[in-house]
């Protein structure tokens, strides 16, 4: 650790293993609801944006373990896994959003929320990062916490709600 990531360990140590097990929840409800996610559009994407959104918390999560982190090396590494994630979540629900026959059109507002909440976070706290901004790793846990949020939302959706 150095004076960026300071204090830090037990918090990212803590995220990347509640990432990782939420990650595993996913691919269990995947795996038992296969045939019925396959069936419904779009719902295979959602089942990827979620793993998507919590792979993000346990790869800064990791990144932030790095020993010896330069500040424009570790704000590189979380605003850009932010940014993709965004970025590939929003094109995945804008397609969505643009689908005439996309079942339950009325809750895809939670879904861009969460993931828009998830993401965002973590691009300026990777902004902060690089531009020597106080605080910028504080961003990383209202990111951190929107994702699990989301991450269980949709695991509920995939194993629960699917079924109805």
């Amino acid at each position: 650790m150095n004076a960026i990531t300071s204090g830090w360990a037990n918090f990212f140590v803590a995220e990347a293993g509640a990432a990782a097990a939420l990650s595993g929840l996913i691919f269990v409800a995947v795996s038992i609801n296969l045939a019925r996610i396959i069936a419904i559009r779009h719902l295979p994407e959602r089942a990827g944006e979620t793993l998507l959104v919590l792979l993000m918390v346990l790869t800064v999560a990791t990144f932030g373990l790095v020993p010896e982190p330069s500040r424009t090396v570790l704000g590189a590494e979380v605003g850009g896994a932010g940014l993709l994630v965004w970025i590939w979540a929003t094109s995945v629900q804008w397609r969505a959003y643009r689908d005439p026959d996309l079942v339950a059109r009325e809750w895809l507002w939670l879904r861009v929320l969460g993931t828009q909440l998830s993401s965002i976070p973590f691009v300026v706290a990777g902004v902060l990062l690089l531009f020597g901004g106080a605080h910028a790793l504080a961003w990383i846990v209202p990111g951190t916490i929107a994702s699990f949020a989301s991450g269980m939302l949709n695991a509920w959706v995939l194993l629960v709600e699917i079924l109805r």
